[in-house]
């Protein structure tokens, strides 16, 4: 399969968030603010790529020669929780503002199923390591594009004179839905625009 159509497909067709509905946690939590729907994608653009790029190699050099693929879930989930731990700590050093908006959310990529999906994509795909690498990005992008517009969205919602019983989340899960209709619109696209 080409790179173009895997990073197209894990952007648009089969984004993480809207198509896959993984990672809803931190989507609906983190995207009521911009700046923090901005911080929080890249931190998950972040946690991809690094725990894409140990799991990997650990599935296919360790578990797999020795038999032991049956716990790749919770060497997965290990190698996340290491990798979130060390972005938590640069954060909390280096962007404490966002840090602090992030809140709960950024402990929370530990357990979000959209990093550990990926992983298990990867290997259950036969993708290569380039391939993985390159899914992970664009499942990254895809939900930092997903949580952003949605962020914009919930911005503009604000404003909107929505009726008082659909305020809040309900209105939000519309919206959301919505978009999922748009990103499942590019079904059939990628494997016609990248021959």
């Amino acid at each position: 399969m080409s790179l173009l159509v895997i990073l197209f497909n894990s952007i648009f067709v089969q984004n993480i968030v809207l198509t896959q509905f993984l990672g809803i946690c931190a989507f609906l939590g983190v995207s009521a603010d911009t700046k923090s729907a901005r911080g929080m994608g890249y931190a998950v653009v972040f946690v991809l790529l690094i725990s894409s790029a140990i799991t990997w190699p650990i599935f296919h050099f360790v578990l797999l020669p020795y038999k032991l693929d049956f716990i790749r879930t919770v060497v997965f989930a290990l190698v996340i929780a290491a990798v979130v731990q060390m972005v938590e700590i640069i954060m909390k050093k280096s962007i404490p503002s966002l840090h602090e908006s992030l809140g709960i959310y950024l402990p929370l990529i530990t357990t979000n199923c959209a990093i550990l999906g990926i992983a298990i994509t990867n290997v259950e795909s036969e993708y290569n390591f380039i391939e993985a690498i390159v899914n992970a990005f664009g499942t990254g992008i895809g939900f930092f594009i997903a949580i952003v517009l949605f962020s914009v969205l919930r911005k503009t919602m604000m404003s909107a004179p929505i009726p008082q019983t659909f305020k809040g989340l309900p209105a939000a899960l519309v919206a959301a839905a919505i978009m999922s209709l748009a990103f499942v619109g590019f079904s059939g696209v990628a494997e016609n625009l990248f021959i």
